[in-house]
């Protein structure tokens, strides 16, 4: 069973500078909690028990964030504020738990994947990209637990894609599938390409940022040289997965927000704001009020 669940967060968000220039990007608020507290969400939803941060020394304040503040509590407590207590002491639940590992050096999503490794041991593991956030379907569970519960079936490890423009491929890594899946289906994976010229990608499915892996790739991380920007790349090491046993690629059922970008943010604020329980029907009209 996949307990454990890879966050990467020790990148420094150049895409989303000024702001990231203080402020961890993963603690960009969407509406009224931080991006980061989303994609924990969904790996909760999917079964995760324990969460592991890969970070580094000035995103502090995310391990904070899902630590618990007796001070804030107790006053939260006192003044009888009894529905905002309940909101951040229900961040997660108590049968979760949050750990952390450092990334001494920025050396790539092979290498963050890797500085996990003492903790998840022989595990099979998920890695979610906290950049992006994947707005569930109206479906019982989220992709992700698809993803997991798939790799139960059939032990292959997951990629999670989605269909993009063919105009944009050249943006994307692509993946080399035997056929075209359906959404929330698997189909064996050939290789992934990345970013390939128009006019040569095998398909136009992109990796989205959401991974089922074995224990097993671990080893093969730790042998993987520096491929691409100098860095350890964690597609180069499922390259070589791919040597010894199949991998597929899960086409997903939900929607994708790259909040790394200012525009995909701004894109997330929108779609979850009219959803929010308690702002949506106002944050609408004021949307209709804009008449933009």
């Amino acid at each position: 069973m996949i307990k454990k669940a890879i966050l990467p967060v020790a990148g420094l968000g150049t895409r989303f500078l000024p702001a990231s220039k203080s402020i961890p990007k993963e603690m960009v608020t969407v509406v009224d909690r931080p991006a980061i507290e989303y994609v924990v969400k969904e790996a909760v939803a999917a079964g995760i028990e324990q969460i592991i941060l890969v970070t580094h020394s000035s995103k502090a304040s995310i391990e904070n964030y899902f630590d618990r503040n007796f001070e804030l509590e107790t006053t939260l407590e006192l003044k009888k504020k009894f529905d905002l207590l309940a909101e951040i002491s229900d961040i997660i639940p108590s049968h979760v738990s949050v750990v952390s590992v450092r990334q001494p050096q920025p050396l790539g999503l092979g290498h963050a994947v890797l500085c996990a490794k003492d903790i998840v041991g022989d595990d099979d593991f998920a890695v979610l990209l906290p950049d992006v956030l994947v707005k569930a379907s109206n479906t019982q569970h989220n992709d992700l637990a698809k993803m997991i519960q798939r790799f139960n079936q059939s032990q292959a490890a997951q990629i999670m894609v989605e269909a993009v423009a063919d105009d944009l491929v050249d943006q994307y890594g692509i993946v080399d599938v035997t056929t075209a899946p359906r959404e929330g289906e698997s189909v064996l994976m050939r290789g992934i390409i990345e970013k390939p010229a128009l006019g040569t990608a095998p398909s136009n499915l992109s990796v989205v940022g959401r991974y089922i892996l074995p224990a097993e790739i671990m080893q093969l991380l730790a042998q993987t040289p520096k491929g691409a920007g100098n860095e350890i790349q964690l597609t180069d090491a499922i390259a070589l997965l791919q040597n010894a046993q199949p991998v597929e690629a899960y086409r997903m059922q939900g929607q994708t927000f790259d909040c790394g970008s200012k525009l995909g943010y701004l894109k997330a604020v929108l779609h979850y704001g009219v959803e929010h329980p308690k702002l949506g029907a106002e944050f609408k009209e004021l949307i209709q009020e804009l008449k933009l």
